[in-house]
């Protein structure tokens, strides 16, 4: 049985809260998982999320819809898939959120990838987990995020992509509200929440308000609520483009996305599996029916891609630097 253990991620001058779940002492496959089992770090989507991938309710009051009691985040069911295929996982509260330090308001794109490189410092140092078949599961946002670490970092092994963007947030967020406002016309999704609705209005302001630099931008909430936001963290995600990331992948890589995804239109991952092609020979999947979250995915279509993940984990070379401060 898969057990959980509770950990501090130091981030610069913050501290983020994290669950590393190790594998118990026999796979799905009924064989014994090795001593120290490899690892993927589980990186979360847009807005603010909890280290299970959920929207975080508790720091960020008024904001989002109450959830349902059944409510499964994505990262949770990813972490519980690959424990039973005998691979850790480490997941994290992104800043500001759950129990880490910090506003989620204020994280740009360059400091939640310095998170990221500092989580799998974490992973690399610990002593029940093998160093050198290390690999990222990212979604949405968490996608560019692990583009990106691993393009810096040789040692990173395989990749696993949900609902990635190709094209820069300016674009995806512009055909998102489209596809939002063309669903909830047509009576095909509930009403959103309330900061989405608030994001989706103001979004042209949003823009024009980070090109010109200006600091933040205040969103009005039902309740006479505010949310805050901090532009130049969206200015930044605005000016990159996931496909040139893409070309500097020396990597196994595996795209999933929802065919029902109304953040991140499917068309998103033809275009980065066409840039990925020449160097990393990516496997792409839709889900039928499937949204963002992957909510509508089965409990069979979770095994598979764990099975998948965790057979392209291979041992990766560290580089010098690591081997000299002992990780073997």
């Amino acid at each position: 049985m898969a057990r959980d253990e509770e950990l501090k991620i130091t981030a610069g001058q913050v501290s983020l809260s994290a669950t590393l779940t190790l594998p118990g002492t026999t796979a799905d496959d009924g064989h014994a998982p090795p001593d120290r089992p490899p690892a993927v770090l589980l990186l979360p989507s847009l807005l603010p999320r909890d280290r299970d991938g959920r929207l975080d309710r508790r720091r960020h009051p008024g904001w989002f819809r109450a959830g349902s009691r059944s409510e499964t985040g994505i990262l949770v069911r990813a972490a519980a898939a690959l424990a039973a295929r005998g691979v850790a996982t480490l997941r994290y509260d992104k800043r500001g959120c759950g129990r880490s330090d910090g506003r989620w308001a204020d994280a740009g794109l360059f400091t939640l990838v310095d998170d990221a490189r500092d989580a799998i410092g974490v992973l690399r140092g610990h002593p029940e987990v093998d160093p050198t078949r290390i690999g990222i599961l990212g979604h949405g946002e968490g996608a560019w995020l692990a583009l990106s670490v691993a393009a810096a970092d040789p040692a990173i092994g395989p990749l696993t992509l949900i609902a990635a963007p190709a094209r820069s947030l300016r674009d995806v967020l512009r055909r998102g509200v489209a596809e939002r406002a063309r669903r909830w016309r047509s009576r095909r999704a509930e009403a959103g929440h309330p900061f989405v609705v608030a994001l989706d209005r103001g979004l042209e302001e949003l823009i024009e308000r980070a090109d010109r630099g200006e600091p933040e931008m205040v969103l009005s909430l039902p309740g006479g609520r505010r949310a805050v936001i901090g532009l130049p963290a969206w200015e930044q995600a605005m000016q990159v483009s996931t496909r040139a990331l893409a070309t500097l992948q020396r990597r196994s890589v595996t795209i999933v996305h929802g065919e029902a995804d109304a953040w991140v239109d499917p068309d998103e991952s033809v275009l980065l599996a066409a840039a990925l092609r020449d160097v990393a020979a990516p496997c792409r999947l839709l889900v039928p029916g499937a949204g963002h979250d992957l909510d509508e995915a089965s409990a069979d279509l979770w095994h598979d891609l764990a099975a998948d993940l965790a057979a392209r984990l291979q041992p990766r070379r560290l580089p010098t630097v690591l081997l000299s401060i002992g990780l073997r």
